[in-house]
């Protein structure tokens, strides 16, 4: 079959992606996105220019060789395109199913210029899958011991993918994490049908077969200290990956009453806890069915709340959400999703405060309706009060799902590692080396709540600094 040209190329449309029907799925935990079959995969990977010099790789924060793998797709050779894709990224079926590519690689395909751009993220996701259900995760080699011990604390995005280029790279990991499960954010705060928990418990098990070695149930700060770890248990570098998961409120009057939860709450009781099972599984959450929910706020975590709770049976979902539908930061694809799912989206309004009954129960919360102003800080026009313009929604369960912070543990137990005005850690870019002498850090812990390819790219960068670190004075068995 002769090579298609470039016009021919940019001919080809965008494949759309199979998917469960919304008034179906908007009942059940199932994936969403059902994956590109062989035919759809290959035909969109034909779409790819094979550019000489790939902007796409410039948006991708862990700098996976997209053409290569893309090409080998196109020419059918899927086992070959996942070796590729994991020569930078160890977790690519997560990496496929949650990362903004619409912002990222996606958002530099020259293809994109004239047209929509090549589905690089759908792409990836095939591979993985492809590998994981055909042969099963193959191991990447090992390189030679180096009698070097790292310690990583926290199983996210940053954990993970550090813990994955240290240990090829011949170091001995270990990943400290403090729930009893692995995966951090991956599991217990994105639901199952967006990132289906079997998918990271599979790129897990790859790590392990490496040799990663996982404890789980262990809070540094409190069971060891990091300097415990380094003069105690020997370790000669230590990765924190701790993420921010300290939920914000937004301190308002009522906000203490039963029926209202942070976003990590309601999602952790859901994903990791399995309460969508209850009484199968023994963790309980607010019964929702046929009541009205609301969510506040516009990311991608308030969207997955409030898709949860429409599964859990809930009449009326709703975002609300102070500013317009153009100024919110969650992905396109997940508002989309949502719409078709039924959720309603109550734009340009404020809660001012939540009012129960003299049980305590919620019962009902008091808006605002905003107009937008000029641009604040972050860009986006900020939204200003319209006088006058108040009224009452009654609603039984608020989620608040603003943003989160650091978990303060970590800065207490470690004074001597310098942390900034937010408790984020602070680092050099370059590095991700902190104020402490083999000590490292990467994600949320250090740029605040951000997306999942973001921490990953942190924590590959800090595995190559560590390296270097630690083969300074290495002494190889």
């Amino acid at each position: 079959m002769a090579e298609l040209t470039k016009k021919e190329r940019m001919q080809i449309p965008r494949q759309p992606m199979p998917e469960q029907a919304p008034n179906s799925r908007n009942k059940n935990f199932t994936e969403v996105n059902l994956g590109f079959t062989e035919e759809l995969a290959k035909l969109e990977a034909e779409r790819c220019l094979q550019c000489p010099k790939p902007k796409c790789v410039e948006g991708c924060p862990v700098g996976v060789q997209i053409k290569d793998f893309i090409k080998l797709v196109a020419e059918g050779d899927y086992l070959a395109a996942a070796s590729k894709i994991k020569e930078n990224n160890v977790l690519p079926a997560v990496c496929g199913r949650v990362c903004p590519q619409e912002e990222q690689c996606e958002a530099r395909c020259v293809t994109g210029v004239k047209g929509e751009s090549v589905a690089i993220g759908r792409l990836e996701r095939f591979v993985a899958d492809y590998e994981r259900t055909t042969t099963g995760i193959r191991q990447a080699e090992i390189k030679t011991k180096t009698g070097k011990k790292v310690a990583i604390i926290g199983s996210g995005p940053a954990g993970l993918s550090c813990a994955g280029e240290l240990v090829q790279l011949g170091h001995t990991v270990t990943v400290f994490e403090a729930l009893h499960d692995i995966g951090g954010v991956l599991i217990y705060g994105i639901p199952e049908f967006r990132l289906p928990k079997e998918i990271v418990k599979a790129e897990v098990d790859a790590l392990e077969a490496l040799g990663v070695e996982f404890k789980t149930n262990s809070v540094i700060g409190f069971t060891d200290t990091i300097d415990e770890l380094m003069t105690v248990e020997g370790y000669d570098a230590v990765f924190i990956g701790v993420g921010a998961g300290l939920p914000y409120f937004m301190n308002l009057p009522g906000e203490n009453y039963n029926g209202v939860y942070s976003a990590n709450e309601f999602l952790t009781r859901v994903n990791l806890m399995k309460a969508y099972k209850f009484p199968e599984f023994d963790t309980p959450v607010f019964d929702v069915k046929g009541k009205n929910v609301a969510v506040f706020g516009g990311g991608n975590t308030a969207m997955d709340a409030v898709r949860t709770s429409k599964r859990l049976g809930a009449a009326n979902a709703r975002i609300i959400y102070r500013r317009s539908e153009v100024e919110m930061p969650a992905r396109i694809e997940e508002v989309h999703h949502a719409k078709e799912e039924g959720i309603e989206f109550v734009m340009l309004t404020n809660p001012l405060e939540f009012l129960g009954d003299e049980a305590g129960w919620l019962h009902g919360v008091k808006l605002q309706k905003m107009e937008l102003g000029e641009p604040d800080a972050s860009g986006r026009r900020r939204p200003v009060a319209i006088p006058g313009s108040e009224y009452v929604m009654p609603i039984d369960m608020a989620v608040i799902a603003i943003g989160n912070g650091s978990n303060p543990i970590i800065q207490k137990t470690t004074p001597d590692i310098n942390f900034n005005k937010w408790g984020n850690i602070t680092v050099e870019e370059a590095t991700m080396k902190t104020s402490k002498k083999g000590v490292f850090a990467g994600g949320d812990i250090v740029t605040g709540g951000a997306t999942v390819i973001l921490a990953m790219g942190a924590g590959r960068k800090a595995a190559t600094a560590i390296d270097e670190y630690l083969m300074e004075n290495a002494v190889i068995q």
